[in-house]
């Protein structure tokens, strides 16, 4: 495992931000998926020994964070969400510099800065000033500084924020990479639920401090229904009457509109309205399966 956490709770003066956390998280890439105020980044923030906690112990790749806080900061990548450099440096020395801070040798760092900067596609505008930068650019000349030392563990703490769709594409396809590809474990703080399911293996859900769910998205999708929403026209008890003899469930939802939810129930819309002598307007997912557990999971 790469994150053991026993009991772990942080108080910050009467405000509880952590609340007895329990998990062994497995390698791979992992969404850490909560509100605002959660206790995502005071959750990462301990686990690299910036934030001591309360209570409870936590390792990361089998380091304690009480006692080997320095070992695993220089073993493991953070992309903080606010921007990190130095006015008036350009990428390569901002690059480099994380390198140094990280332990590597002067010159061995500036080696990896090219190569990092060449893997996540800065290589034309290495010796550009980053405040030139887009917030593209930005978040990539972060991610290199959080790889330059080859770790086997990176925590990415909102990492498409402030892109536009392109760049989202691009920044989960590098995520995409360095769990599939470069055997790197990926950890993703973000309330962007479709980055979380287009690159991650599994899920850990924060509320109000206290862990709600840790599980494999595929384990969560397999425990929800599809829900569709479905726009008619023709007779829409008749169109009903047809879908829940199908096994489906099914309530309204606006004027010749209804949810339909149960396995495969994209196809028995279809087939229930060649029965039903309907016609179908329009069928888009009514909610993804993510975004349902995440809901129930926080109370909203």
């Amino acid at each position: 495992m790469i994150i053991q956490l026993k009991g772990v709770s942080k108080f910050y003066g009467g405000f509880q931000a952590l609340s007895n956390v329990s998990a062994a998280v497995q390698p791979g890439a992992i969404g850490l998926l909560g509100p605002n105020g959660a206790g995502k980044s005071t959750l990462i923030k301990s686990l690299l020994g910036l934030v001591r906690l309360t209570s409870g112990d936590a390792q990361v790749l089998g380091m304690d964070v009480r006692r080997q806080s320095r070992e695993i900061r220089q073993r493991v990548g953070y992309m903080p969400e606010d921007d990190c450099y130095l006015a008036g440096l350009p990428a390569i020395q901002a690059v480099a510099y994380a390198g140094e801070l990280a332990g590597l040798p002067p010159r061995t760092a500036l080696r990896r800065a090219h190569e990092v900067l060449d893997y996540v596609g800065l290589a034309e505008e290495r010796y550009r000033e980053v405040q030139t930068y887009s917030t593209g650019m930005k978040q990539k000349m972060k991610l290199a500084q959080a790889l330059i030392h080859a770790p086997k563990l990176v925590f990415l703490d909102e990492p498409t924020s402030g892109l536009d769709p392109q760049g989202r594409e691009r920044m989960i396809k590098l995520i995409q990479n360095l769990a599939q590809k470069k055997g790197v474990s990926v950890v993703i703080s973000t309330h962007i639920l479709h980055d979380v399911e287009a690159s991650c293996d599994s899920v850990l859900i924060l509320s109000r401090g206290a862990l709600r769910v840790y599980d494999t998205i595929a384990n969560l999708r397999s425990s929800v229904k599809e829900t569709w929403s479905v726009r008619i026209t023709g007779d829409l008890t008749v169109f009903t009457k047809a879908l829940v003899a199908r096994g489906c469930a099914v309530r309204p939802s606006g004027h010749e509109e209804i949810e339909v939810a149960g396995p495969d129930a994209s196809d028995h819309v279809f087939r229930a309205a060649t029965e039903a002598g309907v016609i179908v307007r329009h069928v888009e997912a009514a909610r993804t399966s993510l975004e349902e557990i995440f809901l129930d999971a926080v109370g909203a």
